[in-house]
């Protein structure tokens, strides 16, 4: 797998001046974690799941979750198991099983991990792992012991997931005292744990909320409170944090071909960038553009996706400009260990050495598996190179 590995190599070079390396299932955890990018949800229950995510690897999706939690009705739970191992069944025996997107499957209880993983014998190869809902001290003690248990009776390396979405980390009553425990847990199997995913939904749920399509998690100030005290406690970038992925985009009513000839024309034309940005307002991606952009600013990495639309905005903007690369490299040389300011090459900021450090380590490793784009490519190039075909 690798990021924009489904566009033509010769494109690829003209869009890339470091391309995004190539990556698998059994890759180290931290390049799977930033690695994750769009993370595409389906329900369990689809008949043709297994055509459904190959279609959507050769679309550049790399990490899926098949969900059996709340995207399905609670008397197909059991249908949609047995649907989710003739699926997985059916990918193991397809010719090319290795190019396949990281596959997760979001359960409801802590019974159905090593109970799923027997079923699926063999094809158990083909699971990243699992995601693990309304996680909290309590509930993810035994969310995690089965993953332990399945992960050593299938001798697969199985990650976890866990979504933190349940009220206890809403209310401000009871806030600390659940990150602390979620803190506890996800500390004591780090090395299962491959990212925090955040359910905004949920969050908006309890207030009888739901943020309009001109509207970002970060307006809803309940919502971005909670994100705040997450990456607070969770995301450190001192060595005790973890991956914390954006909150998922609700929206969807794109038609790619209609706006994707606009993208084709580069360099634009006088006039032909606001007819550009009128076209992405009308298909509501104008605000996943702005949100993206946010999770960014505050830290998260990836983003939850329930629709494919979604996903080659998300891994455009998730390439790393090449000043971006330059100030990170600059930063990091070996004989700047002493700290100092210095000015970046591209005679625009500040660059100080040591408090800028952390962040130019985590741009690195987002541009090991993203990519550096060349200095004259920009957002709308690469999102016209992801759209497919």
């Amino acid at each position: 797998m690798r990021h924009f590995g489904h566009i033509a190599p010769e494109e690829r070079q003209r869009l890339f001046y470091r391309e995004p390396c190539v990556f698998t299932a059994d890759s180290p955890a931290r390049v799977l974690a930033a690695a994750l990018g769009a993370t595409l949800y389906s329900p369990a229950t689809r008949p043709h799941l297994a055509d459904d995510v190959v279609k959507q690897a050769g679309r550049g999706v790399v990490s899926m979750v098949l969900c059996l939690e709340d995207s399905i009705d609670d008397a197909e739970v059991v249908g949609a198991e047995e649907n989710l191992v003739r699926q997985f069944a059916d990918l193991a025996g397809r010719p090319k099983s290795d190019g396949l997107p990281l596959l997760f499957v979001r359960v409801r209880e802590p019974g159905q991990i090593p109970d799923l993983v027997r079923r699926l014998g063999a094809s158990v190869r083909l699971l990243s792992g699992f995601v693990l809902p309304k996680f909290t001290e309590e509930r993810g003690v035994p969310f995690m012991e089965a993953l332990a248990a399945a992960e050593s009776a299938s001798g697969r390396r199985l990650f976890a997931m866990p979504v933190l979405e349940s009220p206890g980390l809403l209310y401000l009553e009871s806030r600390r005292e659940t990150l602390e425990g979620i803190s506890r847990v996800v500390d004591k199997y780090r090395d299962r744990v491959l990212a925090l995913r955040l359910g905004v939904t949920d969050f908006c749920s309890a207030y009888g909320l739901r943020r309009a399509p001109d509207m970002t998690a970060y307006d809803v100030q309940i919502v971005a409170s909670v994100i705040a005290d997450v990456v607070n406690m969770l995301g450190r970038s001192d060595g005790t944090g973890f991956t914390v992925t954006g909150p998922v985009w609700e929206y969807f009513r794109v038609q790619e071909r209609m706006f994707k000839p606009q993208l084709r024309r580069s360099p634009f034309q006088e006039g032909e960038v606001e007819e550009l940005r009128q076209a992405l307002i009308e298909h509501d991606l104008d605000g996943l553009l702005r949100e993206i952009a946010l999770d960014r600013a505050n830290g998260l990495l990836g983003k939850t996706c329930i629709h494919p639309s979604h996903v080659p905005a998300v891994h455009a903007l998730s390439v790393v400009s090449h000043e971006e690369y330059s100030d990170a490299q600059d930063i990091l040389r070996p004989e700047r260990g002493g700290g100092g300011v210095l000015r970046s090459a591209y005679t625009n900021k500040m660059n100080e050495v040591k408090p800028h450090r952390a962040w130019a380590e985590r741009t690195l490793q987002r541009a090991e598996v993203f990519g550096v784009a060349n200095e004259d490519i920009g957002f709308v190039e690469l999102l016209a190179a992801a759209l497919p075909a």
